[in-house]
């Protein structure tokens, strides 16, 4: 049995492995939040002039999304220290986008993510 040498996109990932775990749990549940909150107002149309007439502009996915970081915010808060604050601060105004987006509002509760964080108004 040969080794094979191993191509630099097998050294980079290999790199990139060894490096994720030297990153500090609270850093990689930051990093995957802000990739949440992006992905969730790209889909609100939040990154265009205007949101109303975006062509990205997707309230199913962007609920999905909204939902998964308000799950993941809930359940790492007390991991997150003084990035709880404005990760918290995000998820809400991504809310209240949803909310104003939304052709028919959802009841108080029955936003994205509100059965992790509550009513957002």
């Amino acid at each position: 049995m040969t080794d094979a040498p191993e191509t630099p996109d097998q050294d980079a990932a290999a790199q990139d492995v060894r490096e994720l775990a030297d990153i500090p749990a609270v850093e990689v549940i930051s990093r995957a939040a802000v990739m949440l909150m992006s992905s969730a107002a790209e889909k609100l149309g939040l990154a265009d002039e205007d949101p109303d007439s975006s062509t990205r502009l997707d309230l199913d996915e962007a609920r999905r999304v909204i939902t998964a970081l308000a799950g993941l915010i809930t359940s790492s808060v007390e991991y997150l220290g003084p990035h709880a604050g404005p990760l918290r601060e995000g998820l809400q105004a991504l809310q209240r986008a949803f909310r104003e987006a939304s052709a028919v509002p959802d009841e108080p509760g029955k936003g994205p993510g509100e059965k992790y964080t509550g009513p957002v108004y």
